[in-house]
Formats: C-alpha cells, sequence, structure tokens
C-alpha cells in the first residue's frame, strides 16, 4: 500500500456496530479486531469531543507553529498507520494520503472502490472509521484528536450540498427574522453550517443531544 505525505464520539465497540449497520460484515469484523483500546471514559470524551468540533476551533496553548505542525504530522502518521492494517485485516485495497488542513490532521483513503461504495449514501462507515482512528490516535499521545478523515472525496463531494442547505437556512433566517432550526446532522456537518453562518455574518448554535443535535442559524439581531 502506497503512503503519501503531503503535509474520541462513541466508544470502538459503537463504532464497530456503526459499520455493522451500514456495511458488510468483513469490514466491521476488521474495525473490531483493530479497534484500539479507549482507556478514558469513553461517553464523557464523546460528548466533550462533539462540542468542541461542531462550536469552535480550538487554539493551543503556547504551541509554535512548529510544534503544532509537528503534532498534527504524528496524529495523521498514527491514524495512517492503523487504517493500513485495518484495511490489510479487511482485504481491501486503497492508498492513504496524510496532510494538514488548518489545527486539524487531515487523513484520507483514496482509491479504495469497495470501502467508498460501502460508505455510501450516509456516511456512516466514514464516522465510524474516522472515531476508531481518533482513538488509535488518542490511545498512542494521551490526547484527544480533531483528525479529519475521508474515503474517496466523500466529505468534499457533501460539503457542496450542506453549503447550500446552509444558505437556504440563511436566507430563511433573514428574510422571517425568526431562528431557523436544522435537520439533526453530525459534527462535520454542523462544523460546515457554523462555518457559513459566520461568513454570512449569522450566529449559528448547536442544541439538542445525541443524535437528534442539530444548528439552529439565528437571524441579525
Amino acid at each position: 500500500m502506497n503512503e503519501t505525505i503531503t503535509d474520541p464520539s462513541s466508544a470502538d465497540e459503537t463504532a464497530a456496530r456503526q459499520a455493522h449497520e451500514g456495511t458488510d460484515a468483513p469490514v466491521a469484523e476488521a474495525a473490531e479486531t483493530a479497534a484500539p483500546a479507549d482507556s478514558a471514559g469513553s461517553a464523557e470524551a464523546a460528548e466533550t469531543q462533539d462540542a468542541v468540533e461542531s462550536e469552535s476551533e480550538d487554539e493551543s496553548d503556547g504551541e509554535s507553529d512548529e510544534e503544532r505542525l509537528r503534532r498534527l504530522e504524528e496524529e495523521g502518521d498514527i491514524a495512517a498507520d492503523y487504517l493500513e492494517e485495518l484495511l490489510d485485516i479487511a482485504d481491501l485495497d486503497g492508498d492513504i494520503d496524510i496532510d494538514v488542513d488548518g489545527d486539524r490532521a487531515s487523513v484520507e483513503i483514496r482509491g479504495a472502490d469497495r470501502l467508498a461504495e460501502l460508505n455510501r449514501p450516509k456516511g456512516e462507515l466514514l464516522d465510524a472509521l474516522q472515531e476508531l482512528a481518533r482513538l488509535a490516535v488518542q490511545t498512542r499521545t494521551g490526547a484527544r484528536s480533531r483528525l479529519m478523515l475521508d474515503i474517496g472525496g466523500f466529505r468534499a463531494e457533501h460539503k457542496g450540498g450542506l453549503e447550500e442547505l446552509a444558505a437556504s437556512a440563511i436566507a430563511e433566517a433573514k428574510e422571517s427574522g425568526q431562528p431557523v432550526p436544522m435537520r439533526p446532522m453530525n459534527p462535520f456537518e454542523r462544523k460546515v453550517v457554523h462555518d457559513v453562518a459566520k461568513r454570512e455574518g449569522l450566529r449559528s448554535e448547536s442544541d439538542g443531544d445525541g443524535k437528534g443535535r442539530h444548528v439552529v442559524i439565528y437571524p441579525t439581531s
């Protein structure tokens, strides 16, 4: 498998269960086999991670740009090693690209046609594998990771539709002068909506719990 370097949500068993629900058994069983041990309180860590993911971009305390880049590259390397092992166990093809996007490590599995097929249409497999990769990083570093995983450009494709959806809600909020709640979304989806609202000068907040967590767009006061 080629590795090109260019620049924890639920516990591991929950992520594996999500993989079972949306895919076939071999992928899910491989995820269970390669799942890292989660030494911290998974539920509490998941809730904290969800809030950080959807609301804001964390800033590192006194960390230089060089130190931040080194840390994120290390996260990407750890996640890539874990995912490579997972693909080998599942006997799936795929190349892994590692990058740094802002204050996140970014890892993409390319050329994995079967994996990409299993991930569609809702990206549930992607979410499960991302949580497992983050847990792998946390196990090695002792710190929560905000690493972002993609499979075959799924997030990039999905992001365009989310931005259009956010733009529609923003227009409705401006016209009606009332808050506009959106459909339940995962942390990645909420983050995209928050970014669009901020860009348009509107306030947005996440509300609700668990699978019902969603973004509310507020009109300008």
